[in-house]
């Protein structure tokens, strides 16, 4: 028995579109992955650095981040490898900005010239270090809801990144 060809040109059609965009979405999903290929072992060296474990006197590691964060993040080409750890404090910014103003430097991180002079940012072969005081937007836009244990006082985080074999300068 015949098909009619009036029902199976728009299956076939119907049929070449979806394997067409499977196939193309499977390669862009595998390429994303494939980007940050090789780059464990410089996650591990990022997170280990001694400037994440510097903090002042009374800092504390945030309930609920008590790991670095780690890892590696592609998107348009770009790949970057980050660390982070969150912490809070009960006394003041300028008491944190003062910490690591000392630490950052004594650890060899420059201060980035770009930034403007109320940023803590700094900047070491190929990697930018900033500190970022949180506020209960930050965290809201985070996913972190409300914590009043980041918000008093002077919640901060420190990330440092750093961009693979693309020939960026780190910068914050």
């Amino acid at each position: 028995m015949p098909l009619r060809t009036g029902t199976t040109r728009p299956i076939s059609l119907l049929l070449s579109t979806v394997l067409a965009a499977a196939t193309l979405t499977g390669c862009a999903l595998l390429e994303l992955a494939r980007d940050c290929e090789g780059t464990d072992g410089r996650v591990k060296e990022m997170a280990a650095l001694d400037i994440l474990n510097s903090r002042p006197d009374g800092a504390a590691v945030a309930r609920g981040f008590e790991e670095v964060d780690a890892g590696c993040w592609a998107d348009s080409g770009d790949v970057v490898v980050y660390a982070g750890r969150t912490y809070t404090f009960p006394g003041t910014q300028a008491e944190v900005t003062a910490h690591y103003r000392t630490a950052a430097v004594r650890d060899g991180w420059n201060p980035d010239p770009e930034a403007l002079p109320v940023d803590l940012c700094f900047t070491r072969e190929g990697r930018a270090l900033s500190i970022v005081f949180l506020t209960a937007e930050r965290l809201a836009e985070d996913g972190h809801g409300s914590r009043p244990d980041l918000t008093t006082g002077a919640g901060y985080s420190l990330s440092i990144d750093s961009y693979v074999n693309s020939g960026a300068e780190a910068s914050c």
